[in-house]
């Protein structure tokens, strides 16, 4: 098989088993022609779908399949070389750089811009296809994230305007009596705000209304009513795929929930 070792023994489960998603596709940007056919030789004996392209060009040109896939790229390309590719073309799916001319600072600059890996020809098939499995997994958890704060989002939609605003005061640690203050009602009635809140989004606890709360992007700090003062969420960054940003802090604020619930 051209450009690959063959003294290691080929990965025999790099299957997808998930039931939620169509069969994963390997995704090959490369000019070389006998590369691609090794390549979809070498998916093709574990049961993995490919598709390969020329040139970064011709990938963009292609509609991108709609399901889990990695993407095996080539550092020298005619055109949109694959670095630049990695840097000027944003997409979400996971990049495994191959390349007969890398160096130490190309590799470092590729993975710190999130490659998965960075491997050199001629390339060792198990170690292809363990990245492969890697990039997949990535991807697959990826997509998952996606749907899950997709499914929020539509359960926050069906909150109302006033409960949306006992949600973003609550998450910063406020108690029920500072979120009354500060939007001029009693603090029973924001406590039955916040029971349908917890119903609507399906949370279990405060601590899930927090996760949520990152997962949707709400504000971190408000000022509130009294001059000077900030009421913040200190937990770490939103993140844009849905990730739980609740860390430290937000487990110190969780033992810290029945005290708040109660009040």
């Amino acid at each position: 098989m051209a450009g690959f070792a063959d003294d290691l023994p080929l990965e025999s489960a790099l299957r997808d088993q998930s039931n939620d998603d169509r069969d994963p596709v390997v995704l090959v940007i490369d000019d070389d022609p006998h590369v691609r056919e090794g390549l979809r030789a070498l998916f093709e004996s574990v049961d993995l779908q490919s598709r390969s392209f020329g040139s970064a060009e011709e990938f963009l040109r292609s509609q991108i399949p709609d399901q889990v896939s990695c993407l095996i790229l080539d550092v020298r390309l005619p055109g949109l070389s694959g670095i630049d590719f990695q840097t000027d073309v944003h997409i979400d799916i996971p990049i495994i750089f191959i390349t007969g001319h890398g160096d130490i600072p190309m590799s470092v600059k590729a993975m710190k811009a999130g490659a998965v890996e960075f491997l050199t020809k001629s390339l060792r098939e198990q170690e292809l296809l363990d990245a492969v499995r890697v990039a997949l997994d990535r991807d697959r958890e990826r997509r998952q994230r996606e749907v899950a704060t997709h499914e929020l989002r539509s359960h926050f939609d069906s909150l109302s305007p006033r409960e949306r605003e006992v949600l973003t005061l609550v998450t910063t640690g406020m108690l029920n009596k500072q979120v009354g203050a500060q939007i001029g009602i009693v603090e029973v009635t924001v406590k039955v705000h916040r029971h349908n809140i917890m119903k609507k989004l399906g949370a279990k606890s405060f601590v899930d209304l927090v996760r949520m709360a990152d997962a949707l992007g709400l504000p971190r700090t408000i000022k509130t009513n009294e001059p000077g003062n900030l009421t913040e969420r200190v937990h770490g960054p939103h993140t844009n795929h849905g990730r739980s940003a609740a860390g430290s802090d937000s487990r110190r604020r969780a033992a810290n929930a029945p005290k708040l619930l109660a009040r």
